[in-house]
């Protein structure tokens, strides 16, 4: 038996008769009980069997372990070889160069293959390079002086924040210069009325949202990388994440970039105004270009203030139509509070119960979903939350459910649909793909690839940020397989193009994508975009073999 029937809100305000489903109580409830409201019904979290509430895991929610995984570094294939890539005619790195660097920057010069190896590699661990050298300048001026020398030196350059990326962006393809921003973490101002940060490109996203939310603000990003992503590298590849719904993409919340090009110019367009109409907007050309076009050093970004109320259900949906018809539910109830609308189907449950040993307090549900309410009155907000629990409840869209207001098990919540990505690479060898498509599509993708690919694949997910039209559809194998990347690819790329999405949502191309790039952008896009790139970088020696298809 699912649902009780809900005494109507008109009749008794907040009187409800308990579910059982909910409370996790199989005998008869006191009047105290059925008094409860919604919301404080579905605080009621149900034990897992055995009786005992395993405990939440306390490690943080937001960290991307580089070294994440069951593979290790030694067990990487070089990407020059799995993908048959031929070395552009660049410089080779000798010894006069590595000892101008250490002019530079002194100490800040890594030669050591041991220190080099980690760098080389995605997070993902399934592109590596072979760069024997890396430079951490603490300055745009640094930065200057480094790209100018190389532009001359016909040397090219792998800019690399937090090595967080999932297509293969952030690692050389071959002997590319690492230059990394780890050491540009500098917070340079912020202005409490406008709400305006101004910092460098190396600032981890997490700190800086620590900081702001010391001033009552915070970023208007959130990824599950948080703990390692670099600001500057989310602007280069406009990542997306859990946010994005409420708070709109970086190409709105950014206001100004500082970049130094190719031949080593600095490009200052670092303004801090909101309206600012005079010519191009520059630095649009850099936001998601993925450091072919410039390297980022310095970042203005507009930080909304921090909600004073926040509420976060997990529910429990029993198909993907009823998952779509409680996101347009919530959306017409929720309204200005809706901040984050996310799903999961039921396999990446098994897979973060399985790896991660982390547990659900919902179970048994093929979709699973992550409601966020964020707002600046508690009492207005769960008024709201409770009209549409009640509604989403006994119209049967939710089978199961929880709420969480205290802020521990918010982020405990949170981790179940963070931490997929992870538990993926616990998995094996994961294909990923980010894709955009019109909302009542989403999940057919991943039905109609888990028919074709069959047990040729160990697992098919899918999961996302339903209320942007994002979907994460992700394949697992014991290894990496050729065969089954041919049965993927392009096969998905002209699933989403039948449908007008996009084959990359918030990912990037990186060196993965950057050959199905036709699927989601015009012949005539694309060779403009070339133009840029060779107007921009002319050489050619910023982040080679990335993004754009190799001209004709």
């Amino acid at each position: 038996m699912g649902v009780f029937p809900v005494v109507p809100r008109c009749a008794v305000r907040s009187r409800w008769v308990p579910l059982r489903w909910l409370t996790g109580f199989h005998g008869s409830t006191s009047a105290q009980q059925s008094s409860t409201n919604a919301l404080g019904l579905l605080q009621q979290r149900k034990q897992p069997p055995g009786g005992v509430p395993r405990p939440w895991d306390s490690r943080s929610r937001s960290r991307r372990a580089l070294h994440a995984g069951s593979s290790s570094l030694q067990e990487v294939m070089l990407t020059s070889e799995r993908y048959g890539v031929r070395r552009l005619p660049f410089s080779r790195v000798s010894d006069g160069d590595v000892a101008f660097f250490e002019q530079i920057m002194p100490g800040r010069v890594i030669t050591n293959a041991e220190e080099l190896r980690p760098f080389n590699v995605d997070w993902l661990k399934s592109v590596r390079g072979c760069s024997k050298l890396m430079l951490k300048p603490q300055t745009t001026a640094e930065v200057s002086q480094v790209l100018r020398y190389c532009y001359e030196r016909n040397l090219a350059v792998n800019p690399q924040g937090g090595n967080t990326g999932l297509v293969g962006g952030s690692v050389p393809v071959f002997d590319e210069i690492i230059l990394s921003t780890v050491l540009m973490n500098r917070i340079t101002s912020f202005d409490k009325v406008s709400g305006i940060l101004v910092c460098q490109a190396g600032c981890i996203l997490e700190k800086l949202n620590e900081y702001l939310e010391e001033q009552g603000f915070i970023m208007p990003l959130d990824l599950g990388a948080k703990g390692s992503c670099h600001i500057g590298g989310n602007v280069a590849t406009n990542a997306g994440g859990l946010r994005l719904l409420r708070y709109g993409s970086l190409r709105g919340t950014v206001l100004g970039l500082e970049v130094v090009l190719a031949d080593g110019s600095a490009l200052d367009c670092l303004t801090s105004l909101r309206k600012d109409n005079t010519g191009y907007d520059l630095k649009q050309l850099f936001i998601g270009s993925e450091g072919t076009l410039g390297v980022i050093t310095a970042v203005s970004i507009l930080c909304p203030q921090k909600p004073k109320a926040v509420n976060l259900a997990f529910l429990g949906c029993q198909s993907f139509a009823k998952v779509l018809e409680t996101f347009t539910t919530c959306r017409a109830m929720l309204g200005e509070i809706l901040s984050a609308y996310e799903f999961m189907d039921e396999r990446c449950m098994e897979l973060v119960e399985r790896h991660l040993k982390l547990t659900s307090p919902v179970r048994d549900s093929p979709f699973y979903v992550l409601i966020e309410t964020s707002g600046s009155n508690s009492t207005h907000d769960e008024e709201k939350l409770n009209n549409f629990l009640e509604q989403a409840m006994t119209s049967g869209l939710v089978t199961d459910g929880t709420v969480a207001t205290d802020e521990k098990k918010i982020k405990t919540l949170w981790s179940l649909r963070e931490r997929i990505t992870e538990a993926l690479t616990h998995d094996g060898y994961v294909y990923k793909y980010d894709i955009s498509l019109p909302v009542g599509k989403l999940y057919d993708l991943v039905t109609d690839t888990r028919a074709r690919l069959g047990p040729s694949a160990k697992s098919v997910v899918g999961y996302g940020h339903l209320g942007d039209g994002n979907l994460h559809l992700n394949v697992t194998a014991e290894s990496y397989n050729h065969s089954l990347l041919d049965a993927i690819e392009p096969f998905v790329y002209e699933w989403t193009a039948r449908y007008n999405g996009s084959i990359s949502a918030e990912h990037g191309l990186g060196f993965k994508k950057k050959q199905f790039i036709q699927y989601s952008k015009p012949r005539e896009a694309i060779h403009l975009m070339q133009h840029f790139k060779a107007m921009l970088d002319p050489k050619g020696i910023l982040n080679p073999y990335k993004m754009l298809p190799s001209s004709s």
